[in-house]
């Protein structure tokens, strides 16, 4: 197991970096869009849905996002003119996804709701995959290397909030959701990303570079977000009975598994990197 998992990161890693590095932008628009349907064929499955449902759901992802490509192309990096149009399109998505990830998951996980077996939940899905992958696409266009960094973020608050609750957790953080999260651990994550961010201040917005209080702090609620996508994500595979969500990526379960962090994460980095104001 241990070998697959390593073969499986390793080939991982190869072809992610030569997506990020190498496509031009419709390649990686295409790429996006690939690892997308598949996570919204895996939501499927956390709804409870057959084989045909799920296929149906993956390539309605895939059309929605040629729809968008098709009438918006200029916001996807694909024709002139995406300063002005990405946060004209942008808007429409990372808002309501910022709505939903500070204001209603909370709510949702209080409360044990379970996901709706039906559109709604498929709406959910969209609610959930859509703006994260649009942040993909946009903040590619910023630059590769930006992308890396901004991603970089979620794996330094996962490897540090391991290694913080390895070493000093006591307090568990969700103990009906995923027993193996602590609270130590959830500071030592928010520390790390403190200090990484802090770091890569001169590279970032004037209006966060600049500013060190709002950097902290929208440091701190970012890191709290990828938590709560993580714990999001557990929940509803708990709730459908499920130990991954899927077993396309040998050793480490599915694409949701791998990028459950980023979907609450990437919109929000979106908005404020994108906002005009900034």
């Amino acid at each position: 197991m241990l070998k697959t998992r390593i073969l499986t990161a390793l080939v991982l890693l190869a072809v992610c970096f030569a997506a990020l590095f190498y496509l031009p932008p419709a390649g990686w628009v295409m790429f996006a869009t690939l690892i997308a349907a598949v996570a919204a064929w895996e939501w499927g499955k956390l709804m409870g849905f057959g084989a045909t449902a799920r296929f149906a759901l993956g390539l309605a992802f895939i059309v929605i996002c040629g729809v968008i490509g098709f009438v918006q192309p200029a916001a996807l990096g694909l024709a002139d003119g995406f300063v002005d149009a990405a946060w004209c399109l942008g808007r429409w998505f990372y808002l309501p996804a910022a709505f939903f990830w500070l204001l209603v998951v909370p709510l949702w996980m209080r409360r044990r709701w379970a996901l709706p077996k039906s559109a709604f939940g498929a709406a959910i899905g969209l609610l959930v995959l859509l703006p994260p992958w649009l942040a993909l696409v946009q903040l590619r266009q910023v630059g590769a290397l930006a992308l890396l960094a901004i991603m970089a973020t979620v794996w330094i608050a996962d490897t540090a909030a391991y290694v913080f609750g390895r070493r000093f957790g006591k307090h568990k953080l969700a103990p009906t959701i995923s027993p193996g999260k602590t609270w130590e651990g959830a500071l030592g994550g928010v520390a790390a990303v403190v200090a990484y961010g802090f770091v890569l201040a001169p590279r970032l917005p004037a209006a966060l570079a600049n500013h060190y209080g709002v950097l902290l702090v929208v440091l701190v609620v970012l890191t709290a977000v990828g938590i709560v996508g993580d714990l999001f994500e557990s929940l509803l595979k708990r709730q459908a009975g499920l130990k991954d969500s899927s077993n396309v990526l040998p050793g480490h379960g599915g694409v949701l598994d791998r990028i459950d962090s980023l979907t609450s994460t990437l919109p929000l980095v979106a908005l404020v990197w994108l906002a005009p104001w900034l």
